[in-house]
């Protein structure tokens, strides 16, 4: 499996028989395998995770491709001429060739995704994180806190090969809450965090601070078709 960072949330990853793409927003994608299907995956609506401009890029390839879609996503003009599916959140989809999807419910918008093949099970939060906002009452905080653990609680224990996960520097204090809890609470061989809005410096704060989770934390800019 290879997996390419494309920006912000987004990756590609390529198996042996299809590439995956997830929540494209903005990047190049490096060059693809015609012979190769491409299953689209959007977490949610929100303009940093969806851009049907991926579709455009893949029809400039002459790629086949599908798309799965949260269901929160309302783009029926651009959509309609695609083979798509909608998802809901604590859902299991089975769609041809194998792939075995679920999600969870994220606690801002959409779902986040994990997907499994006879070459692996991965998983990406889209937005499912702990937010805790300083300045925000409280009690939001500590209702997005409370549907983060339950939605990680659901995954608790199972193994993945490869895991996006959120880091935010924009939660100041609690920009690592989210994914120490994930690594606490999921067996994952290598995880990439995303969401950092171009901060790339998080990444070594994290690594800095938690060296524990040294080996299981990739750097998510150097993934440029990288074999894991």
């Amino acid at each position: 499996m290879k997996v390419s960072y494309l920006d912000h949330s987004g990756f590609l990853l390529e198996l042996n028989d299809r590439y995956y793409v997830f929540d494209y927003y903005k990047g190049v994608l490096p060059p693809l395998n015609k012979d190769k299907e491409v299953l689209v995956f959007c977490s949610h609506s929100h303009g940093d995770h969806y851009n049907p401009k991926i579709f455009d890029l893949l029809d400039e390839r002459g790629m086949r491709y599908r798309a799965v879609l949260a269901n929160d996503i309302h783009d029926e003009k651009r959509l309609s001429k695609i083979e798509r599916s909608f998802v809901e959140p604590n859902q299991c989809y089975r769609l041809a060739g194998g792939i075995l999807v679920e999600t969870l419910l994220s606690n801002d918008s959409g779902v986040a995704f994990i997907v499994s093949t006879g070459e692996g099970s991965n998983y990406h939060a889209g937005d499912l994180n702990d937010w805790y906002w300083e300045g925000e009452p409280e009690e939001d905080n500590r209702r997005l806190r409370e549907i983060y653990h339950r939605e990680i609680g659901r995954i608790k224990g199972r193994h993945f090969d490869l895991a996006f996960v959120p880091l935010d520097p924009r939660l100041e204090a609690h920009y690592a809450d989210g994914i120490l809890y994930f690594l606490e609470n999921v067996d994952c061989d290598a995880v990439f965090p995303i969401h950092y809005w171009g901060d790339t410096s998080v990444i070594h704060r994290f690594i800095t601070e938690y060296p524990q989770y040294q080996s299981r934390i990739k750097n998510t800019e150097t993934a440029k078709g990288e074999e894991i």
